[in-house]
């Protein structure tokens, strides 16, 4: 195995023919001013020879769907391990990659709240727990002596359709009646319902009256209606009474106080990327685009005759102003009068309209008059309209001037379904966590009080989030929380952040590009950003580095300095050594370093 990587007769770009040594599994700073050459040499000879190396590795099949690279203008270079570049470059321009994401950490809380999370229930707070058979048995058992009990098995819920196969089905079982949007009827041949309304269908799996001795029907009834309602089952007391209402059991999550379950949680049931946990309402996002009134009423001084409705502007023979001027006679305003000085009704009717309520309104074609009568869906309505419908990006970039990203109402920026912000660990949701800065969310794990059970179960990923915290402590961005975007980061701190994440990999006999990683940094952490080039290098890889920060250079192990100026005064090798011995001039050139 060679201990160099050998460099022959490279000449991309600015560089002159160089030949150059550079040692394998040492920490490599190549330095020098702007322009002298050290990214054509570390990314556009080195990284770009490996690249292309790793392409043809591949098979013929795979190469047809990538292409070829084009070979850097060098002779030759020898000793070269896979290359990975960690370039300032934004990470992602995804909105939903955020830092969790990027880092894998986020993966790793969803795990310990699927594994140990302590569920509670969404309306009142409460923990839930599972029930077992004889619990739900128990339950159904203490119900009030004499009180007649529906046991029905929930097979629909909220779906629409006419179900005329499943009834058939249900009747085949040997069952007569289902319980359908809250009203039990005895199953007949071809019955269906509306399919375009939603239904829920119970299953009536048992009639029980209450009293001494009942305890074996109920058991083999509850059996019954827990494996047709996949763990669930609705015990409905009918006796015309206050008791009367349901009672849910459920082998599932579930709170007695407020008659919910939950499913038992998976992973996907905390990520913003799956149905199974993402908000319904901004499909995990956590916001939503809102129109603004402010945009659209800059200035509540003028009136709509001034251009007070800054999408619509001044009247126009157009018809969103045929329908105002009609709206204005229904609601008594007129087009001179400030829009400050309008009634809170009349405003919310221009802005959002007047529901169903239907106006008389004139049209004028050319010369002639049309009278016809509809709603007005208001301002708002005609924004919304021309956002979703147009195929015009000037029309759509026009209605988005008015709105604003504003807090998903249903998730409060959380991303996720209510259930799923609903499980805790050591009394934290998943949403509480991802919103610490990374320095206190560190201290949150090391602080954590969980139940012994929880304990032994979320030790080893606890772990896991801990080390890959203290990667991205140690590279200086513990200012940062895990549900920041992305696409916001600035280049140095996305760099930072996969430098961390390459640590974490623990990957071996890797060659490593950085450039300039310090930019941005503060000189009180730079210390910690070299210590994690050191373990990187101290893993058994290579690390090359584009710098120009002297701390760096003075402790790398190589340093590889270009000039002695930029452009075509550039392109040279005016030392390759350890830091103390780099040499002040070569061939009568001085070095600036």
């Amino acid at each position: 195995m060679h201990d160099r990587i050998i460099i022959r007769g490279a000449r991309e770009h600015n560089l002159k023919d160089i030949d150059l040594d550079i040692p394998r599994n040492k920490l490599v700073v190549i330095t020098g001013l702007s322009g002298s050459g050290k990214s054509s040499l570390a990314f556009d000879t080195i990284y770009a020879e490996g690249q292309r190396r790793y392409m043809e590795s591949l098979s013929a099949y795979a190469r047809q769907f990538l292409g070829m690279m084009e070979r850097p203008d060098v002779d030759h270079i020898d000793g070269l391990s896979p290359v990975i570049a960690i370039e300032q470059k934004t990470v992602s321009r995804n909105p939903r990659s955020t830092v969790g994401t990027v880092t894998e950490i986020y993966d790793f809380l969803r795990l310990l709240f699927a594994r140990a999370g302590t569920a509670h229930s969404w309306i009142s707070g409460l923990p839930m727990r599972r029930q077992s058979d004889d619990e739900i048995i128990d339950g159904i058992g203490e119900l009030k002596s004499g009180s007649r009990v529906l046991i029905l098995a929930p097979v629909v819920r909220g779906r629409k359709g006419h179900y005329r196969e499943l009834f058939e089905q249900i009747a085949g079982q040997g069952f007569e009646r289902v319980r359908v949007d809250g009203e039990v009827v005895q199953i007949k041949k071809g019955m269906k319902l509306d399919r375009y309304k939603t239904h829920n269908i119970e299953v009536v799996v048992d009639r029980i009256v209450i009293k001494e001795g009942v305890r074996a029907r109920v058991a083999q009834s509850v059996e019954s209606a827990l494996g047709m309602g996949s763990g669930t089952l609705i015990a409905s007391v009918v006796n015309g009474d206050a008791d009367d209402g349901d009672r849910l059991f459920s082998r599932h999550l579930f709170s007695a106080e407020d008659g919910i379950s939950y499913d038992d949680p998976s992973p996907n049931t905390f990520s913003f990327n799956s149905p199974y946990g993402a908000c319904s309402d901004c499909n995990g996002l956590g916001t939503k685009r809102e129109l603004s009134e402010q945009m659209v009423i800059p200035d509540a001084s003028l009136s709509i005759q001034d251009g007070g409705l800054a999408p619509l502007g001044k009247p126009r023979d157009v018809w969103i102003f045929s329908q105002l001027t009609a709206v204005g006679e229904r609601y008594a305003f007129d087009f001179g009068t400030p829009l400050g000085e309008l009634s809170a009704e009349q405003l919310e009717v221009i802005l959002r309209g007047a529901g169903d309520e239907q106006f008389d309104i004139v049209y004028r074609y050319k010369d002639r008059e049309v009278q016809y009568k509809h709603r007005f869906n208001g301002v708002f309505g005609h924004l919304w309209h021309t956002y979703e419908q147009t195929s015009s990006q000037s029309s759509r970039k026009w209605a988005e001037s008015y709105m604003q990203q504003l807090p998903c109402p249903e998730c409060g920026g959380g991303r996720l379904r209510k259930e799923s912000l609903s499980f805790r660990v050591a009394g934290k949701n998943i949403s509480e966590l991802v919103e610490m800065d990374l320095q206190t969310l560190r201290t949150f794990f090391d602080d954590a009080k969980l139940e012994k059970r929880q304990s032994v179960i979320a030790r080893p990923i606890v772990k896991e989030i801990s080390e890959r915290l203290d990667f991205l402590l140690n590279v200086g961005v513990g200012y940062l929380n895990l549900d920041r975007s992305a696409r916001s980061l600035s280049g140095g701190e996305s760099q930072r952040i996969r430098l961390a994440t390459q640590i974490g990999t623990q990957l071996v006999g890797v060659l490593y590009d950085l450039d300039e990683p310090s930019i941005g940094l503060h000189p009180a952490d730079n210390g910690q950003l070299i210590d994690s080039l050191k373990r990187l290098r101290d893993l058994g890889n290579s690390v090359l580095v584009v710098e120009h920060d002297r701390e760096m250079i003075e402790v790398a192990d190589h340093v590889v300095d270009l000039g002695p100026g930029a452009g075509e005064l550039g392109g040279h090798v005016m030392g390759s050594s350890k830091p103390g011995r780099l040499p002040l001039r070569r061939n009568g050139a001085v070095s600036l370093t």
